[in-house]
């Protein structure tokens, strides 16, 4: 379904790494002198060694929150930002710049390091295509895929900017365009574009858990993402386009909304950064380049350059590009939602429930399926619907409809349900396939844990590749949903933490 770009991109990521503070702080949760509230792209949770060498040299301590790179940007432009955070650290501004809006919330940009989007491919296939890695291009690259000879892994471009970047990148080369994208190169793409995301096997909202799961699947071949990320994968060969990239450059950024001494703390934030000891430690310990002159490559960095690809010149194509992604280019999405409607979640629970779920259909993409499967000591019905592109409302109505319909009674037989998702679902087949599960307690009926770990052992290849999103809710065991996730290669969302409309939100980059 066709829906506006700041629907997709209106709640924010739940946080991630090192940070343990509120996904949206409170006006006055004033910092410490001394430190700093930074909104951050989420890969730079691996930054932290580098901030501690920073903290001991100058003082001043980074308080990251973690975000994908569009969510910020949509964060900023509504003034949600305001007050709560003192600078902006994401991988591009590119995107920013695009929303006049957000823009204005940046008083100074200072670039940090660097890393291009480049393709990591296992040795498997680098045998079988025969390629020499500095000679590869993007159309050889579209063009393995549109046969059928290579497979690869990407983040979501609606959420991360790699997974942007990976869209741009692509756009450009199989267009032709020789400067920043028209809304006419886009259309002359997109028909190579589904040709190209046929070979999409892993999508992800973030560059860490894609990587996990590329590293459990031993059919995908290859992952686009930045080159700082592929190069901490072992086995992998690095492969930078020859026909161009589109780089990130970690701009650090102060925020209008702070004083004269908070952006002078941003500034020498900056200044420490850049350094030539801490460029030497970015790059060694984060495989990213440092933009210093004079400090030297990390070994195993290619030192050849590429040609920068400009990003597109207008929010309407930037906008148009992600929308055809989402709606027509990308293969569908197929899910089931185990939803716990025992006895326990009556009154506010299951009322946060119905919301969630009723706000979520406004996210839902054309061809999309979802089941509903409400369950308390069983599995109670299961309810399809597909968004058909002819006539989305048909399907998301029927979605909200049996929404409203959930009541609550019984006990709660997790695993049980579990097993029927996974009989429902079958194949994965030609989508992305998961299970999301929302439960606000323990399993107290029906299969035991043991008793499903078993059932999952005997699955075929193809359907344990299907991962389970669990839901902390509640009264939940962390300890059992994340036996759950960690089984079926899925990742655990903490609603106690920030919301229950936010995680199934942050799901959404997964699907």
């Amino acid at each position: 379904m066709r829906r506006p770009l700041a629907v997709a991109l209106a709640v924010l990521a739940l946080l991630t790494a090192c940070t343990s503070h509120k996904q949206h702080p409170d006006q006055d949760d004033v910092p410490a002198p001394g430190t700093l509230r930074v909104l951050a792209s989420s890969e730079l949770g691996d930054m932290t060694p580098v901030l501690e060498q920073v903290r001991q040299d100058t003082g001043i301590t980074v308080r990251p929150t973690y975000i994908g790179t569009l969510d910020a940007v949509d964060l900023l432009a509504e003034g949600r930002a305001d007050g709560r955070y003192d600078a902006l650290w994401l991988s591009s501004n590119d995107y920013l710049r695009l929303r006049p809006e957000a823009a204005k919330k940046v008083v100074s940009e200072t670039p940090v390091m660097s890393s291009p989007v480049a393709i990591g491919v296992r040795p498997a296939a680098m045998a079988r295509l025969h390629w020499k890695p500095d000679q590869v291009t993007w159309a050889q690259i579209g063009q393995a895929v549109q046969d059928g000879r290579l497979t690869y892994g990407m983040t979501d471009p609606a959420r991360s900017n790699s997974g942007f970047a990976a869209l741009i990148s692509v756009a450009s080369a199989l267009s032709g365009a020789q400067s920043a994208l028209t809304d006419a190169d886009v259309a002359k793409a997109t028909p190579r574009l589904k040709q190209f995301f046929k070979g999409q096997k892993l999508t992800s909202g973030s560059s860490g858990w894609l990587a996990t799961a590329y590293a459990r699947r031993g059919d995908v071949d290859a992952l686009l993402n930045y080159e700082s990320v592929l190069k901490g994968i072992t086995g992998l060969t690095v492969i930078r386009p020859r026909d161009g990239v589109v780089t990130a450059d970690y701009p650090l950024a102060s925020l209008a909304a702070t004083d004269a001494a908070t952006r002078e703390d941003v500034r020498r934030l900056a200044g420490a950064l850049r350094k030539p000891a801490a460029q030497r430690l970015i790059t060694e310990r984060t495989h990213r380049r440092p933009v210093v002159a004079g400090v030297a490559l990390a070994p195993g960095l290619d030192t050849s350059r590429r040609r920068e690809l400009p990003f597109p010149g207008s929010r309407s194509v930037a906008d148009g590009l992600l929308d055809a992604y989402e709606n027509e280019l990308r293969r569908p999405s197929r899910t089931v939602y185990v939803l716990d409607t025992s006895s326990s979640m009556e009154g506010d629970r299951l009322a946060r429930l119905k919301k969630a779920l009723t706000d979520l259909t406004g996210d839902f993409r054309d061809r999309e399926e979802v089941t509903l499967m409400p369950f308390g000591s069983d599995v109670k019905n299961v309810t399809r619907h597909v968004v058909s592109p002819s006539d989305p409302q048909a399907g998301l109505a029927g979605i909200r409809r049996d929404t409203a319909a959930l009541r609550a009674d019984g006990n709660t037989a997790i695993y049980t349900s579990l097993e029927k998702a996974y009989d429902h679902l079958g194949a994965g087949g030609d989508t992305f396939t998961s299970i999301v599960l929302m439960t606000d307690g323990e399993n107290t009926s029906g299969a035991r844990a043991d008793e499903f770990d078993a059932f999952y052992g005997r699955l075929p290849r193809d359907r344990q590749d299907i991962p389970v999103f669990p839901i902390l809710f509640g009264d939940s065991s962390r300890g059992e949903l994340t036996h759950i996730a960690d089984l079926t290669g899925g990742r655990l969302f903490d609603a106690r933490q920030g919301s229950l409309d936010g995680a199934f939100e942050e799901i959404r980059g997964y699907q």
